[in-house]
This record gives structure tokens, C-alpha cells and sequence, in this order.
């Protein structure tokens, strides 16, 4: 289309012209195909989701799609408009979704470059390796995730629970321990529903959460108390986030023939004009 960001910067300066791809720009791969699974397998995330044992288990596309590439490049698209604002200069942002997984992983790399993070799946504090950040099955099948890192909520974890007088959950961090305390915790979680234990740990700082599935997660009181989700043209959905105290967030809705006729008007279009784009069926 002779669009490319040469021709266009040469036209308009200031202008910042963003482009999104898995491997980037450059580089062996930048001219293949590939998905998110793809891109967040070369820079080592997708290696560390899994559990001890087994083969790495994708955390559905949030990482290289939506997290590393969509989320990244509105992070850069916006600080390279703050830059054009100041200055007057556009550029090109660079997104790869390669690199914005990795960058995802900043704070693993950091643990690992101190020797606090085992380049395994499922052996680390964050991985499902320690017992008191892991999810268990209930009694009647239903989950829950348990996050009680912290000294002062592992303690009140263990309140709750009833394991207070358990001298081997002293052995907090103590990785040897992890696997046998795992086990303890899963037998101790298996003795009640996932609802009885929600009624024993909820509202309190034990860092406790029911795993909700898409139909649950809509209707948790939480959910509903701070509209979470919302419903448009008959479909629940998560609302827009983040929530902003000056600007007012639109709702979602289902779009219908009157967006065209607002949005070709925005363009400058005539209501004539759009009324025989429509008679010629060239919108509906």
C-alpha cells in the first residue's frame, strides 16, 4: 500500500506507528509464522509453567498474545506519544511478542540469576513447588488456590486450618519439606467442599480463593459487588479495567447500525453520502 512507516514519518513527523508481530522486526525467525505458544517457547516462559515431572503446560495465550504483545505495545505506543508530545518526534515502537514475554519473566530471571530459582518446572516457590502456594481438590471436587507466602498469612492459614500445633509446617521454607506438606495439605483439603472451606478462610488474611470456573467467576458476591463482569447483547463479559476516578469507562455493547452511521460521520462523511452507501449495499 506504500504505508510503510518510511513514507509515513517522512509525511507527518510526529507521528508514532506501532507494529505488533510474534519474533519482531528482525532477527532468524521475524519472516515465519507462528502463535503465541510459539513465541513464549523460545524465550524460556513457556518452560516454566508446568508441573515437577511434566511437560510444559501453556497458560492458554495470556503471555505472548495478550500479555508481552498486546499490553506491551499499548505501553509503548502511549509512552511514544507522551515522547512526540514533548519533542515533536515520532517513531516506530517495536512490539514482539518474543520480547515482551521475556521481559514477563523479569522477575523470575532475577531469582534465578540468584540462585533462588531452579531452571525446573514445579520445584520453585511460585511453580506449584511449595504447599503454600498450590491449589487443592476438595471433597467435592472443586478447587482451591492457597498464596500464603508471607510469614504473618502462612500463620493465619494455619489458624484457620487447624495446623497451628503442626511442628513440621514450621518448616515453612524449607523446599525438602515442600512435597511432604503438600501432601498433608492435600489430604486436609479433600475432608471438606470447597464451600466448607470457603466459609473457614474467606474474608480473612490466610491469602485464600475458591477456583471459580467462567460460569462461577461471574456470579462470586466480589464479582457482582464491583462489576467485575457485565452482560451486553446477551453475552457476559469482563468489563473494561482499569477503572479511572476522572474518566468515566463505557460500558460494552453490541454494536448496530447506528455506529456506522456515527463512526463514517466522525470521518466526515455527509448523512446523504452515508444514506447512499447504504441504498448502493456498500454498508448495511
Amino acid at each position: 500500500l506504500g504505508l510503510g512507516p518510511d513514507v509515513l514519518l517522512k509525511a507527518t513527523p510526529q507521528l508514532v506507528y506501532g507494529r505488533m508481530t510474534g519474533w519482531g522486526q528482525d532477527g532468524p525467525y521475524a519472516q515465519a509464522a507462528g502463535h503465541d505458544i510459539n513465541y513464549i517457547a523460545l524465550t524460556g516462559a513457556l518452560h516454566a509453567f508446568g508441573r515437577a515431572g511434566e511437560k510444559p503446560t501453556p497458560p492458554i495465550n495470556m503471555v505472548g498474545d495478550f500479555g508481552g504483545g498486546a499490553m506491551m505495545l499499548a505501553f509503548g505506543m502511549v509512552s511514544a506519544l507522551l515522547h512526540a508530545r514533548t519533542s515533536g518526534q515520532g517513531q516506530v515502537v517495536d512490539c514482539a511478542m518474543t520480547d515482551g514475554s521475556a521481559l514477563l519473566m523479569s522477575m523470575i530471571w532475577s531469582f534465578h540469576g540468584q540462585g533462588l530459582w531452579r531452571d525446573e518446572r514445579g520445584v520453585n516457590l511460585l511453580d506449584t513447588g511449595a504447599h503454600f502456594y498450590e491449589t487443592y481438590a476438595c471433597a467435592d471436587g472443586a478447587y482451591v488456590a492457597i498464596g500464603a507466602i508471607e510469614p504473618h498469612f502462612y500463620a493465619v492459614l494455619r489458624e484457620k486450618a487447624g495446623l497451628a500445633a503442626d511442628a513440621d509446617f514450621d518448616r515453612q521454607m524449607d523446599s525438602r519439606w515442600w512435597p511432604a506438606l503438600k501432601e498433608k495439605l492435600g489430604a486436609l483439603f479433600a475432608t471438606r467442599t470447597r464451600d466448607e472451606w470457603c466459609a473457614i478462610l474467606e474474608h480473612s488474611d490466610a491469602c485464600f480463593a475458591p477456583v471459580l470456573s467462567l460460569s462461577e467467576a461471574p456470579r462470586h458476591p466480589h464479582n457482582v459487588a464491583r462489576r467485575t463482569f457485565v452482560e451486553a447483547g446477551g453475552v457476559i463479559q469482563p468489563a473494561p479495567a482499569p477503572r479511572y476516578s476522572a474518566t468515566p469507562t463505557a460500558a460494552p455493547r453490541m454494536a448496530g447500525a447506528g455506529d456506522t452511521d456515527m463512526v463514517l460521520g466522525d470521518l466526515g462523511y455527509a448523512a446523504g453520502t452515508v444514506a447512499a452507501l447504504r441504498a448502493g449495499g456498500v454498508i448495511a
